[in-house]
Formats: structure tokens, sequence, C-alpha cells
């Protein structure tokens, strides 16, 4: 039978000589496990000597039995006078049975603390056994323990151990605890100059970014920072990384601003992370360096790298970068996706650089790929826009075919085309296609159709297309009155009326100034019986008509030679309801009916003008309303009403008075029988003041200007004037003026009427009178209020 001898470790055969050297001691081996399992550091067991045997009997050792070995202190037994040293892995198997067995608490660490041996300093035992041990809170508790010892270093060993434990069973509260106690114990180390060199504190960074704690995760990156420890690369990916699938781009930013001004090297993740998200964020300038830095250290780009580069530069409006990037890239060998390509055919689109972009287009198809829906649509609107009708049907007729539903953005583009370049059928198939696809074109689409429809003068089909809008649920209103509208300023006057009676009939309504501007037109192409009702429409809308409207009626009655029309303009007067039809119906009339003067009614009108308001419709007024007076032969009402206009400085420099210099009459501005009326009047003035007060001026002016020089130039002749005919002017020395005035007929000229002998006034006279009022008009008519679409 064999034993093991639990000092030297070999086994005794029980023979009779071991057992006979050994019956004087029959509890040696007992008593001695009893010794250092009690902790005793000295034990005499006899004056004796103790016989150790081998196997054969042979006697290995004999000796005092004092053992000097001091347990959980000394790392060695002794065997006789030999020091027999632990081994390691006697050591690790021993501290991890106790901490398997006891797990935690008080009686764990007891056991511990009665151990044989001593730990090595280098805590290298320690970590084997948290190697070893499975289970994450016995770990942290042998940790703790070995932590009071006095043999205890600070090693990152440990503590890398211990993180990647407690990031298996994802305890992350322990992982925060365990990093406090790191950093306090560094910062205590480091003042009684313990050892830095450990790098465990990335590990924590690194377990809670996986873990997506990124408040968690910056903060430790912060006390990590804040006590000086250098970061590595990865860690630094790591919460760049996590900020960036956060969607905090710029608190990634900082972080990689923090690694460069660190110093630490940029790996190749490094590069592929940031180049893309500084691109996409606007940092070209920064990225394009970093691409650079990229290559200068041989590190090959990858395809995400070139990608983004070739995608936000040319989103950015730097084609020729782009373009460079992308020619590098292909230089790689690298073949471009399918993205790409849409990425750089949709940058130069937007540039307008077609011809670039059709030629990528290309590339695309041969290199295998399908042009997307997106795609087709940009390429056929941007087409069609810039004016290229072929290569957008092409387009257009590729998309169809490829099995793509053009949008009605798509239709509307080429509408438009078609509409401007004035192809109608064209542009009708291109509407019944869209119809017959089962789309509902837009307001847009309608606009273009019937834009290009009535400027045609295809106003059948127009108010077709107008009712189908309708039927679709849009307000066709205004887009009525813009054709309308059309029609009234290409002067198509029949098509005009034509249209607005099928706006009638179909119960839409059109805007007073468009109900205006026809009118006007109507006046203007004498068609008073199509005016009269437009005109009457206008009022009962409320409408008012202003002075200027007026006028122009009246100025078309002053030249109006059919009788006919005269009653009809007559209607539209009375229909105006405007005050000075009133005044002018009364100015015919006797005094009696008036029951005032002539010079105090014209008086008692001119006050009731708004001259900040209508003092150019007054002027307007003022010459239309003489000629009308001088036809009529109402000279002397003529003269009155001039007589006023002038007090009331409508025309405040017609007459100049140079002191003895020059005297001045200037008539340009004014109307045929205006200019008549007020050379009449203003001679008169001259010769009273030069007969009655002897004021002579060396000459006399009468500014006529090239149309009315020939009608003044002939009354003056009449009655053997002395004025010479210039250019522009009428002139005469004082005197000579003087002497002319002395003439009895001179004063009859001067004081009664005009002479009606020959045909020095009247023959042909219509004839000079301007065509019609809008030509003789200087002043433009108020502006009319802007026409506000309706939502549709």
């Amino acid at each position: 039978m064999m034993r093991t001898c639990i000092f030297c470790s070999r086994n005794l055969r029980q023979t009779t000589l071991g057992f006979r050297n050994l019956s004087r001691f029959p509890n040696t081996h007992h008593s001695k496990i009893r010794s250092f399992s009690s902790g005793d550091k000295k034990e005499q067991w006899g004056d004796d000597d103790i016989v150790y045997l081998d196997e054969t009997g042979g006697v290995i050792y004999s000796g005092k039995g004092i053992r000097s070995v001091e347990a959980g202190v000394d790392d060695h037994v002794m065997v006789g006078d030999l020091k027999k040293t632990f081994s390691n892995a006697s050591v690790v198997s021993k501290i991890v049975e106790i901490v398997k067995r006891w797990k935690w608490g008080p009686e764990m660490e007891t056991h511990l603390d009665k151990l044989h041996f001593l730990p090595n300093t280098n805590m290298s035992h320690v970590n084997q056994a948290l190697k070893e041990i499975k289970e994450s809170d016995a770990s942290v508790s042998l940790f703790r323990w070995a932590k009071r010892q006095s043999w205890y270093s600070l090693t990152d060993d440990c503590y890398v151990v211990l993180f990647d434990k407690l990031n298996t069973i994802r305890d992350f509260e322990g992982i925060q605890t365990l990093f406090d106690d790191m950093i306090k114990e560094y910062i205590d180390s480091n003042k009684s100059g313990g050892s830095n060199s450990f790098m465990s504190y990335n590990r924590v960074i690194q377990h809670l970014v996986r873990a997506e704690k990124l408040e968690v995760a910056f903060c430790c990156f912060k006390k990590v920072r804040d006590i000086g420890f250098k970061i590595d690369t990865q860690t630094y990916n790591a919460l760049i990384t996590l900020f960036l699938n956060k969607s905090l781009p710029y608190k990634a930013f900082e972080i990689y601003e923090t690694m460069v001004e660190s110093g630490s090297l940029l790996d190749g993740a490094t590069y592929e992370l940031m180049i893309p998200n500084l691109a996409k964020s606007g940092r070209l300038d920064a990225a394009s360096k970093l691409f650079q830095e990229m290559k200068e250290k041989g590190i090959r780009p990858s395809f995400a790298v070139f990608g983004s580069l070739v995608d936000s530069m040319g989103k950015a409006g730097r084609l020729d970068m782009s373009m460079k990037v992308y020619m590098e890239m292909r230089g790689f060998g690298m073949r471009p996706s399918a993205t790409l390509y849409v990425s750089l055919i949709e940058s130069y689109v937007k540039a307008g650089k077609l011809e670039m972009a059709m030629k990528l287009w290309d590339e695309m198809k041969t290199a295998g790929f399908r042009p997307n829906y997106g795609l087709y649509t940009m390429i056929v609107e941007s087409h069609a826009k810039s004016g290229k009708l072929d290569v957008a049907m092409s387009a257009f007729s590729d998309m169809e075919k490829a099995g793509f539903l053009p949008t009605p953005s798509t239709y509307s583009s080429l509408l438009d085309m078609q509409a401007s370049s004035g192809q109608v059928d064209s542009a009708m198939k291109l509407y019944n296609s869209m119809t017959n696809a089962g789309l509902r074109p837009g307001l847009s689409t309608y606009t273009a159709l019937l834009t290009v429809l009535a400027n045609k003068k295809l106003v059948d089909v127009a108010a077709k297309i107008l009712l189908e809008m309708k039927a679709t649920g849009f307000n066709v209103d205004v887009s009525a009155s813009d054709i309308l509208m059309i029609y009234i300023k290409d002067g198509s006057v029949d098509l005009a009326l034509r249209w607005l009676r099928f706006m009638s009939s179909s119960g839409l309504r059109t805007n007073n100034f468009i109900v205006r501007s026809l009118f006007e037109s109507c006046m203007k192409n004498e068609l008073f019986e199509s005016a009269a009702p437009l005109l009457d429409t206008y009022v009962r809308s409320g409408a008012k008509v202003d002075l200027i409207l007026y006028t122009s009626v009246l100025a078309h009655l002053v030249r109006c030679q059919d009788e006919n029309n005269e009653r009809h303009l007559m209607t539209i007067l009375s229909s105006t309801k405007n005050k000075a039809h009133s005044f002018m119906c009364e100015l015919f009339t006797g005094p009696e009916q008036r029951k005032k003067p002539v010079l105090t009614f014209v008086r008692d009108f001119f006050q009731g003008l708004d001259f900040e308001l209508e003092e150019g419709a007054a002027r307007y007024f003022v010459n239309v309303l003489l000629n009308y007076l001088v036809l009529m032969g109402q000279i002397n009402r003529a003269r009155c009403f001039w007589k006023v206009a002038y007090e009331n400085k409508l025309f405040p420099k017609a007459i100049v008075f140079d002191q003895h210099i020059a005297w001045s009459l200037d008539v340009r501005n004014l109307a045929v029988g205006a200019a008549l009326i007020a050379i009449v009047h203003t001679l008169h003035r001259f010769r009273k003041r030069m007969l009655y007060y002897g004021v002579v001026p060396r000459r006399i002016k009468l500014v006529t200007g090239p149309t009315l020089k020939i009608v003044i130039a002939q009354i003056l002749s009449s009655v053997e004037s002395p004025f010479e005919v210039g250019k522009v002017v009428l002139r005469a020395p004082g005197n000579l003026v003087l002497e002319w005035f002395k003439k009895p007929i001179v004063q009859q000229f001067l004081l009664n009427e005009i002479p009606s002998r020959s045909d020095l006034l009247m023959h042909k006279l219509n004839t000079i009178f301007p065509s019609s009022a809008p030509e003789i008009r200087s002043l433009s008519p108020p502006k009319p209020l802007v026409m506000q679409r309706r939502p549709m």
C-alpha cells in the first residue's frame, strides 16, 4: 500500500522499516497538517530525528522536527533544510478553489487570509485566478480582497479581465463603479510615485460605446482626458462612430479634433470614418485634406470614401473636383455604382451642364445600369426647360418603354416647351396621353395648354379643356380670365367677346379690370354697340367710372361722324354716372336752367375735383372738352372753361411774363381746340396789358410745336397777324403786335369769336384732332388692382 508524504510529495511504501522508524511518532504527518492549518509560525515536534523514506525504503532525510515557515507570508515550505517553492499552478488552483467554494463574503476572505503561500507582487497569480473564475461577482470579490493586501500592486491586466467579465453580463453600473475606483486608485498611486503604464480605461470606453451608453461613455472619456491619459485610436474611432450613429455629427467632429490635438495616429478606420462624414456635412476642404493625407500614408481609399467625395462635391457645385476624384477612383480600378452615376448626373444637370450629364448617362447605360425613375424625370424635365425638345422627347419615350409612368410635372414641363414653341398638336397628344394614363393634370399643365390654345385662337378646343379642368375640381375663373386677357392684348376683340359669352353661359366670372380692358378695346375698334353692355356690367358690379374713362368716351364722341354711333356713345356717357357727365349736360343749358353764369358754374365744378388724385385726369378732360366745345361752336363757354382751368394751375407754365423782355404762350401740351382757345384768350390778355397799361415787351412768342404750328399760323394769318412762323415757334416784335392789336378786326377776333368764314378753322379740323383718346393723353390711367389667383 502506497501513501504520499505532504512535505516531500513522494510516495511512501508501508514497509516494516518505514513504519518502524515512524512508530515512535505515529501522528507526525497529521499533527503537521494541523499545525499549518492553524497558522502556527513554528512547530517543535520533539528531540528525536524524523526519518523520511522513499518507495524502496531508503532514507531520504532525517533531522530535527523544526519548520521555520510563516503561513500566508512565505512562498515556500521546508523539506528538511531545503526550501520547496509553491508552483504557480498550485497557487492559482488553491486560490480558485477557495473562491469557487465560498464565492464571496467574510468566510472567503478568512480562508484567503490563511493561505500557506504569498501571491506574487506582480499580481500574476490573482490575474490568472480571475481568468479561471467564471462568476463576475466572485472575481470582483477576489480583486477587492487582493487590493487590501500588502503585496497588492496596481496592474492593468486585472482591470481588463474584470471589465470584460462585467461587460459579458452587461453590468454597466458595475463597470462604471469599478472605473471610478480605478481612476481614484491611479491618482493615489501617482501621488505616491506609482506606475501609470496601464490602458484598461480604453477597454471601459469601448465597452460602453458598444452598448450605446453615450452619456456614460462620454463622461468616462472626459474624466480620462482631464487626468491626462492617452486614449488610443480604437477608442477615438468607437466614440466618433457612436456620435455619428446618434445623429450628432458636430459632437463627433469635436472628438475628432481632440484626437488630432492629442497627437493620436489616424489609422485606416479613422480615415474611412471621417472623410465620408466630413464630406456629407459640407466640410469639403477638411475631407479633401484627409483624403490627400490618407493617400500619402499609403492607405488605399475604399469605394465609400471615393463615392462620398464625388457625391458631396458634386452636390456642392464643385464639379471639377468631383470629376477629378471620380477619374482617380476609376484609376484605382473601382467600378462606379448606379448610385454614384445618379449622383454625378444629377449634379451636372442641376449645374446646367447637360452635355456632360448625357455623356455620363450613356456611360451608365453602357455599364449595364438601368436609370431609375427619378433620373429619367430629371433628364426629361431639365432638357425640356432648357429648350432641347428632341433630347427631352427621346428620353421621355425611353422612360415610357422602361415601364415608368411620368409624373404630372414631367408632362407639364414638356407641355410648357411644346406651348412655347407653338406645337399645338404635340401638346394635345401629351395631354391626351396623360389623361389616358389616369393622371390628373396639375394647374400648371392646364395653364400651359390653355395658353397655347388661346395663342393659336382655338377657342372651341380651349373651351373644352377648360370645362374638363372645371370637372376635375379646379376653380377655373382665373384661368378663363387669363385667356380673355390674351385675346384682349392680342387685339382679337371678336374672339374676346365670344369667349366672354362662353364664360357667361358656363357660369364663370371675371374681374372689373378685364371688363374695363375689353370695353376700351371695343371703343378703340368702334364696336360701340358691344361696348355699351360691357360698361353697364362694369357699373352694376360696383366699379366706379373715373374721369379718365369718361373722358376717353367723350374723345370718341368728339371725332365721331356717324349718327348711329353718336347715339351709342351718348348712351354710354349717360350710363357712366360720372359727375362730369352731369356737368356736361348742364353746361349746354341756358343760364335760366343753371341758375348760374357759365364762369361761376365752371368754377364750382373745378372746386369739386381732387387735384391730388385727379390732376392729370383733369388736364385730359380740359383738352377733350375744349375740343368738343370748339367743334360745337361754343367759343364763349370754351373760353370760360380755359380761364378757370388756368386759374386752377392745371397748366402753370402755359403763360410766362418775362417783364418787358418777352411774353410767351406754350400750347404744346394742348389739343387743337384747347390750343386755339388758349391763344385767343391769352392774346386778349396781352392786348389789355399793352393798350390799357402801356406795357410793351420786346417780343411775343407762341410755342406751338410742329403739330399745331400750321393750324395756329392759318388762324392768325386770316387777321393779318405780324407773327413769323418758325420750326416750333411763332414770334413777333412787341411794337408790331401793339399796332396789330389796334385794328378793329383784331378786336373783334379777340373779343367775340373765331371767324367762321372760309375754312380757316373748321375745314377738315376733325382730321387734325388726335385719332383716339388713348393716343392723345400723355398720362397713364391709374394702375388697376392686381388680380389675385385663388388657391386651387
